[in-house]
């Protein structure tokens, strides 16, 4: 169990490269098990969560061969078995994602309940709602198994806008008879990538992006290679980073149409960047003022199935409003035990009200004083390195596995824009 000391007060400075989209990259590595034909994807980030899902694709027979740095080619030629590992899919929430293409390709998947950030419930309904329109059998005993003779296309309306849900469907869709339309699709970045690696792969699929998808099956999928795009929920963890230490900051490599729903929340907070191209620069001159709604009213920042406000941003966002003069309501609706880390800043000098599991009044500008810290889950975790980096004084963040889960190189990247920060093995 390592452990990060941090120094607080130094403003950041420099370039920094987003990460490829840990969101993105759990679901194309499932979706090489869809053909026997090899899968090159690049630009995947260097993390627990993707190792996992690389173990997991394995254990069926897979190879997983590293080309470069973030750049790999996966193949399963022959699927030797469709039980994933309990140890491995206790660890990652994504782990269900290999449900669709095991049914696809397979006619059967097995696995425990998957693990992943415990922030609190997070319901699988969708999934079996889904695969079970398609034709696949569900059986649950502490343990799930899902059969298929056969998956033919369905007009499926989903409950809720879940992206693995989707993302399940989409790939348990592409080889189905008939066609499939989805309705009620997440729509995220994430969700996008995923639909375009299955169509270089040779499945036909339209109105990604939209919350409508209609999957033509195809008999089989073939090779192929894609670019996993820009990580946008550690593109506004870096420009948190910045804004709450006074620091000026450029990002490279990212995709600008992505921060579009993101720009209006942190405009909320006096917090402004500059686009040209794929980089974004954060000035070190920034208001850090809240700015009120029409008639002075307090506003407010809340998280929505895309395009809103990403909910893996709401940890971030509340620890920069520490920083920000004013008052702002943050609203996570999506998960109840997100916000519950606010204890922590409040620890730390934070002056938050928790209203609810779902809601926090924030008023700032608090001076944050170092602390002993204990990661949660790995947004919650970032906001708590962030929030170390502009207290006063050492702070000490255990459990950064979970952290390390979501983001690549954390220490490296953050020390070559002078965070002092400093991993530390404890035994």
């Amino acid at each position: 169990m390592d452990e990060y000391y941090i120094e607080g007060g130094f403003p950041v400075k420099g370039t920094v490269k987003a990460s490829g989209n840990k969101n993105a990259a759990l679901p194309c590595i499932a979706a090489a098990v869809l053909t026997d034909k090899p899968v090159t994807l690049r630009n995947l980030p260097e993390i627990e969560d993707v190792s996992v899902m690389f173990d997991i694709f394995k254990s069926f027979g897979g190879t997983v061969t590293k080309l470069a740095q973030n750049e790999y080619t996966l193949q399963l030629k022959t699927v030797t078995g469709c039980e994933i590992p309990p140890p491995l899919s206790q660890k990652i929430r994504a782990s269900i994602l290999f449900a669709g293409p095991l049914l696809a390709r397979y006619g059967k998947a097995s696995m425990p309940p998957p693990g992943g950030d415990v922030i609190g419930r997070r319901r699988l309904d969708t999934h079996f709602l889904a695969l079970t329109e398609l034709g696949a059998q569900v059986k649950i005993n502490g343990h799930f198994l899902f059969t298929a003779n056969k998956l033919i296309g369905q007009d499926i309306f989903l409950d809720e806008a879940s992206v693995t849900a989707t993302e399940n469907a989409v790939m348990a869709a592409v080889t189905a008879e008939g066609t499939t339309i989805i309705t009620n699709a997440a729509s995220e970045p994430h969700v996008q990538d995923l639909c375009k690696l299955l169509i270089a792969m040779g499945a036909r699929i339209s109105g990604i992006g939209s919350n409508i998808l209609t999957i033509e099956g195809v008999k089989e999928l073939h090779g192929a290679e894609y670019r996993i795009g820009a990580d946008y929920m550690e593109v506004g963890s870096f420009i948190g980073l910045a804004a709450v230490t006074h620091g000026s900051l450029t990002i490279t490599d990212i995709n600008p149409l992505d921060m579009r729903p993101i720009k209006l929340a942190f405009n909320k907070l006096g917090i402004r960047w500059e686009i040209d191209g794929t980089n974004l620069t954060v000035p070190a001159q920034q208001s850090l003022k809240v700015n009120s709604d029409l008639g002075g009213m307090i506003p407010k920042i809340d998280d929505a199935p895309w395009p809103g406000f990403p909910a893996d941003l709401t940890s971030i966002m509340t620890v920069i409003a520490t920083q920000v003069e004013g008052t702002v309501l943050i609203h996570e609706k999506m998960f109840e035990s997100r916000m519950f880390f606010v204890d922590k800043l409040i620890g730390m000098g934070a002056r938050i009200t928790l209203c609810d599991p779902h809601r926090a009044v924030v008023t700032g500008p608090s001076t944050l004083h170092g602390s002993e810290l204990v990661s949660p889950d790995v947004r919650a975790g970032m906001a708590l390195v962030i929030a170390a980096c502009c207290a006063r004084g050492e702070s000490l963040i255990r459990n950064v596995y979970q952290i390390e889960r979501g983001y690549e190189r954390l220490v490296e990247r953050f020390r070559g824009l002078g965070v002092q920060i400093e991993r530390r093995s404890v035994r």
